[in-house]
C-alpha cells in the first residue's frame, strides 16, 4: 500500500500513470445525428470493442478512447492495403507460440517418469502451441504470397430457353427440296427413266382383237 508520503517522492510521470482508467466512451455526433444514433454508431464499432478489451486486460492506466483511436487508424491503414502491421504481428505471435511450445516441452520432461499425467498435459498443450504457430505461420505466407486459383468456366443457362421447333422443320423442309432440285436439274421435274416410258406404252397401249381358237372337235359317244 502506498502512503501520502511515498506518493509525494514518486515522479509526476509515475503518479499519472496511476490515474484512475477512463470508462467514460465519448460519443462524437455528425451532422443532422441524434444522440443515441451517435453512441449506437460508436458502441459497436469493432475499434471500440477491441479497445475496451484491451483495457480490461492492461490495466487501469489505458484509456480506451485513445485505444478506439489508434485502432481506427490502424484498420485504416488496412484498407488501403497496407498490411506491414499485420505481417509484423503474425510473425511476432508465431515467435511467442513457438517459445510456448518450447517451454512446455521441456516441462514435460521431468514429469515423464513419475508424474505421467502431467507430462502428458504439458505435451498436449505443447502440441497445442505449435499446431497454432504452424497455422500463423501459414496465414502470413498466405498474406505474403497470395495463392493461385484456376477455375473452369462453366455454361449456366439462367432463365426460360424458347425452341422453336417449326422453324427447324420447316427449314430442314427446305434443305431437302433444294438437294431434289439440285439432283433432278429442275424446279419440280423428275429425272427421265427409260424403264418408266417402257412400262407405260405397254400399259397404255390399245389392245387388238384376238381371233378365234380352233379347237379339235370332240365326239361325244
Amino acid at each position: 500500500m502506498t502512503t501520502k508520503n511515498q506518493a509525494k517522492n514518486e515522479p509526476k510521470s509515475a503518479r499519472k500513470a496511476k490515474k484512475p482508467r477512463n470508462v467514460v466512451v465519448v460519443c462524437p455526433r455528425d451532422e443532422n445525428e441524434s444522440p443515441d444514433d451517435a453512441c449506437a454508431r460508436v458502441l459497436t464499432a469493432p475499434s471500440l470493442q477491441a479497445a475496451a478489451t484491451i483495457q480490461q486486460w492492461e490495466g487501469d492506466d489505458q484509456e480506451v478512447n485513445a485505444l478506439a483511436k489508434e485502432l481506427t487508424k490502424q484498420i485504416a491503414r488496412v484498407n488501403t492495403g497496407d498490411l506491414g502491421r499485420a505481417e509484423g504481428m503474425l510473425i511476432a505471435q508465431a515467435h511467442t507460440l513457438d517459445e510456448l511450445f518450447n517451454n512446455l516441452a521441456r516441462r514435460a520432461y521431468p514429469n515423464l517418469g513419475e508424474y505421467i499425467n502431467a507430462a502428458e498435459t504439458y505435451l498436449r498443450l505443447a502440441l497445442k502451441a505449435q499446431s497454432q504457430c504452424r497455422a500463423t505461420l501459414e496465414t502470413l505466407a498466405a498474406i505474403k504470397n497470395p495463392p493461385i486459383v484456376f477455375a473452369r468456366q462453366a455454361n449456366v443457362t439462367t432463365g426460360p430457353q424458347q425452341i422453336n421447333n417449326g422453324t427447324a422443320t420447316s427449314s430442314r423442309a427446305g434443305e431437302i427440296e433444294n438437294e431434289q432440285s439440285q439432283l433432278s436439274g429442275s424446279g419440280n421435274e423428275l429425272l427421265p427413266d427409260g424403264s418408266a416410258s417402257a412400262l407405260a406404252s405397254a400399259v397404255n397401249s390399245t389392245l387388238e382383237a384376238v381371233g378365234k381358237i380352233n379347237r379339235a372337235k370332240i365326239g361325244r359317244g
